[in-house]
C-alpha cells in the first residue's frame, strides 16, 4: 500500500502535518524508504532512498524540499541559480527543459541536469528536478540517478514527478480533498 506524505507548508515538524493549508502531495515510491529528514532554517527536507540502500551509499535518491515562507523566485529562476551552481561543481555539465507550465493553479517547471562524472564519486549524476511556487512556500522535488536510467525508469519518473502536486485546503479552486483520495 502506497502511504501518501503530506509536506505542510506552515508546520515544524513533517510529523505533525496535519490536512489544512498549503500542503505538497506526494506519495512515497514503491520500494522506497526515508532515509533523511531534517529541518534546517526555513527548509525541511526529506531523502527518500531504495530499501536497501542508504544516504550514504545511494545508486538513486528523491529529495523533497519545502522553503517555507520562500513565495519570491520563480520556478525558471530558482532553476537558473541551480544550474549556475551545478555549473561550478560538474565539468561537463549538461540541462535540458522538460516541462514549464501551471498545474492547479501553481507555477511549476521540469528540468534535467546532466554530470558525466561527479568529482566526488566518479559516477556520472543526472537529476530530474521539479519546482513548484506556492503562495506560502517554494517546493523542490529532485530524482537522482548515479547512472543512465533507462527509458522504462524515466518515463515512470516523470510520471511520478507529474503526480505530485501542491493544492490549498483554503482554496475552493486549489482544495486537495479530491487528491487525497
Amino acid at each position: 500500500m502506497r502511504r501518501l506524505i503530506l509536506l505542510v507548508s506552515l508546520a515544524a515538524s513533517l510529523a505533525h502535518a496535519q490536512m489544512e493549508n498549503e500542503l505538497l502531495l506526494q506519495n512515497m515510491p514503491p520500494g522506497y524508504k526515508i532515509g533523511f529528514q531534517t529541518k534546517r532554517g526555513n527548509m525541511v527536507m526529506t531523502e527518500f532512498v531504495p530499501e536497501k540502500e542508504s544516504v550514504e551509499n545511494w545508486t538513486e535518491m528523491l529529495t523533497t524540499q519545502v522553503f517555507l515562507g520562500l513565495t519570491k523566485p520563480t520556478p525558471n529562476e530558482f532553476r537558473q541559480v541551480m544550474q549556475k551552481t551545478f555549473e561550478q561543481t560538474c565539468v561537463g555539465a549538461q540541462f535540458a527543459d522538460v516541462a514549464q507550465a501551471t498545474e492547479n493553479g501553481y507555477p511549476f517547471e521540469v528540468w534535467i541536469q546532466d554530470c558525466p562524472k561527479n568529482e566526488k564519486t566518479g559516477k556520472p549524476e543526472r537529476i530530474w528536478f521539479k519546482a513548484i511556487k506556492g503562495n506560502d512556500s517554494f517546493y523542490l522535488i529532485q530524482k537522482a540517478f548515479r547512472f543512465h536510467p533507462e527509458p522504462e525508469q524515466m518515463v515512470r519518473w516523470v510520471q511520478y514527478l507529474r503526480s505530485v502536486q501542491v493544492c490549498d485546503t483554503r482554496l475552493p479552486d486549489r482544495g486537495c480533498n479530491q487528491r487525497t483520495q
